[in-house]
Parts: structure tokens; C-alpha cells; sequence
């Protein structure tokens, strides 16, 4: 039985200690930046679950409206930021094949609104931006 997000408000990602790392670090941003549970709870319903790489679209999306000052009701992209930096400093395969491909991977490009977010990446996340896209 899947839950609409509005008839159940109060579902929230389980800390689980059998999930699997990328799974882990959806929950573990929806308890660190609650401004992220809406879209969590769209994303597992419309998925029937959790899809590491399909709900950080909406993070990198979220993120990027926020930097341009565009979404003042989205999470702020410091903490953002400063949360995935974190994440990517722990080295586990499962946060780091979430991170690169869908957060990193997905900023604008150079020529795109947004693109200067790059430079605000930790120095974690930025040594793996360099190697996935040397020209920005």
C-alpha cells in the first residue's frame, strides 16, 4: 500500500541500518535539511520508493534555484553544500556514485545560469568535479 504524500504528512525516510549507502544518504539529507521532505515524499510516491539518482535531480534543481536566489523557500545551498561535502569526504562507493553522477554531474554548464555554484564546491566535491568535467 503507497501513502500519498498528503494523507500521510509525517512519512520520513527510516535510518536503516540494512539500506544501502546511497539510500542512506537521501535519508540522511531529508533529516539534516527538511526543507528537502516534500520533495522526498512526491519522489517516493510517484517511484513506489527511493531512487538515489532520480531524487537528486530535484536536489541539484532545488540547490541551483537557491544560489540564483530564485527559490527563497528552498533549502539553503550552503547547507546543501556543506552536507554533501560531508558525504563525499567519507569516501563510501554508494554516496560517492550518487554524488558525482547526480549532483556533481548535473550542475550547469559553463554557459547555463547557475554555473558559478562550482566555485563554492568543498574541496572534496571540487578535486571530483575537476575529474568528471575538466572544462566546468
Amino acid at each position: 500500500m503507497t501513502a500519498t504524500p498528503s494523507a500521510n504528512p509525517n512519512v520520513t525516510p527510516n535510518a536503516n541500518p540494512n539500506a544501502t549507502p546511497s539510500v542512506q544518504l537521501v535519508s540522511d539529507l531529508v533529516t539534516r535539511i527538511p526543507e528537502f521532505r516534500g520533495v522526498y515524499e512526491t519522489h517516493v510516491f510517484h517511484q513506489g520508493g527511493v531512487l538515489p539518482h532520480v531524487f537528486f535531480w530535484d536536489v541539484v534543481q532545488d540547490t541551483v534555484r537557491s544560489f540564483l536566489g530564485e527559490a527563497p523557500a528552498a533549502a539553503d545551498w550552503r547547507r546543501t553544500l556543506d552536507f554533501l561535502e560531508e558525504q563525499s569526504a567519507r569516501g563510501v562507493l554508494g554516496i560517492d556514485e550518487v554524488i558525482v553522477t547526480s549532483f556533481l554531474g548535473d550542475l550547469p554548464s559553463p554557459q547555463e545560469p547557475g554555473h558559478a555554484i562550482v566555485e563554492q564546491l568543498g574541496p572534496v566535491m571540487a578535486a571530483k568535479f575537476v575529474r568528471i568535467r575538466p572544462l566546468g
